[in-house]
């Protein structure tokens, strides 16, 4: 019922909003050109940290923030902050993998990411980073949910075994650089995505979905959008405090 109440709302949304959709696009290029595209991470895709010769795997796969969007390398960035976080709560060591590309939806990861993760590789832990885009293209609740449910349907068949956590969908109001109307209209549709994915992830084994926090430290964003080295240690670490009460290690 949810379901159909979100849906109904984005398609009056849009209908309200399609005569002054040439000025949102206008403004939306205009933000691009201004914010910029910050490169990918640089260094090694794949890694390792913690002591212990009981190692367990840990796979990142998405969005920007998977690419590393705001940090030298992937060490410094969303994985490796994670897996470093992850290590210490487990006292195991963490083996590590990146599979991130800047713009990429739930659909686009499912068919081009994850054909590239090595054939025979098994994952303990796999973190979803797809929120972002579905936010960013304006992906309605239908198109979010029926997506990220093939992502997490086929991650859980592949590898049955292994804890999925999901990042959540971003917090646009809290934004600085993204002007209004831009950031209250995103806003809202962030909002729905996050209440949307709690609600078909709620039932589901072994998949954990970060809620879309209130607020973020200061120097949490690189560039207004994306986390600065900063930003991801403090969002990692958020996150596996979250994910620690409700789920046992």
């Amino acid at each position: 019922m949810n379901l159909f109440i979100w849906q109904t709302v984005y398609l009056l949304a849009a209908l309200v909003l399609l005569p002054v959709s040439p000025f949102l696009y206008l403004q939306g290029r205009y933000v691009r050109r201004k914010v910029g595209v910050l490169p990918d991470a640089g260094g090694e895709t794949i890694g390792r940290t913690g002591t212990g010769d009981r190692e367990v795997s840990f796979l990142a796969i998405g969005e920007s923030t998977v690419a590393g969007l705001g940090a030298e390398t992937h060490e410094t960035a969303l994985t490796g902050q994670f897996a470093g976080f992850l290590s210490e709560k487990i006292g195991r060591a963490v083996r590590w993998r990146a599979i991130g590309k800047n713009g990429v939806t739930s659909r686009r990861t499912l068919n081009e990411l994850v054909p590239l993760i090595p054939e025979g590789e098994k994952y303990d832990y796999i973190l979803l980073g797809t929120c972002g885009n579905e936010v960013l293209k304006l992906s309605s609740p239908i198109k979010f949910r029926r997506w990220t449910i093939r992502l997490i349907e086929h991650m859980r068949e592949r590898y049955p075994d292994a804890q999925i956590f999901i990042t959540n969908a971003p917090v646009i109001r809290l934004s600085p650089v993204l002007p209004q109307p831009i950031r209250f209209i995103l806003g809202h549709l962030s909002a729905m995505h996050d209440k949307n994915i709690q609600e078909f992830t709620a039932g589901m084994d072994k998949v954990f979905y970060f809620h879309q926090p209130q607020s973020v430290g200061e120097g949490f964003f690189a560039d207004g959008i994306h986390p600065s080295e900063k930003g991801y240690r403090d969002w990692s670490q958020a996150m596996i405090q979250f994910f620690t009460r409700h789920y046992k290690w």
